[in-house]
């Protein structure tokens, strides 16, 4: 992780976005990067983050091929006379409830960043007490993979020790 957030500085490139979390296989941890950038920076950025020893995959997704998703926990406060209106806001969103206190509800909420940017803004004027939001996480639609044993990486088989796969999102 440290490798790759420091490539993107020393390169000058804005990370709007990053998720690191396992995979299916649990030696293997897959990093969701969203940065801002042509197609030519995001070829660059790919050579580099290759020349890196633990990145095993490296894959653009363009917005039609993959879903993406973002999740945001909102504490909120909603006192007895403006809890309905609250509630009514987040049934809009089909957010979920995840927890209640005489004072605060608590959200949870994934969906695009505008969604989530939309139910956000909605809900400052009730008074947002806290808010945490995970980075984007994105998969490839369809039957399509990352399979980082396959042909993908140039040099996938030179890898003795598996540690990181990564997506990078333009935007």
């Amino acid at each position: 992780l440290n490798r790759v957030t420091s490539l993107f500085a020393r390169r000058s490139f804005n990370i709007e976005s990053l998720a690191v979390g396992t995979t299916e296989n649990p030696a293997i941890s897959r990093m969701t990067i969203t940065m801002a950038g042509d197609q030519e920076r995001v070829r660059q950025m790919t050579r580099q983050l290759y020349k890196l020893p633990d990145v095993l995959m490296v894959r653009h997704l363009n917005p039609v091929d993959h879903f993406s998703r973002e999740l945001v926990f909102i504490k909120v406060s909603a006192n007895a006379a403006n809890r309905t209106q609250v509630l009514q806001i987040v049934d809009i969103f089909r957010g979920h409830i995840i927890d209640v206190s005489p004072e605060t509800i608590t959200i949870e909420l994934s969906g695009k960043e505008d969604k989530i940017e939309a139910l956000q803004a909605l809900l400052e004027p009730y008074g947002i007490l806290e808010l945490v939001r995970t980075g984007t996480i994105a998969i490839e639609r369809g039957q399509q993979v990352m399979n980082v044993t396959g042909s993908d990486h140039p040099s996938a088989n030179d890898h003795q020790e598996v540690s990181d796969e990564t997506d990078l999102q333009n935007r």
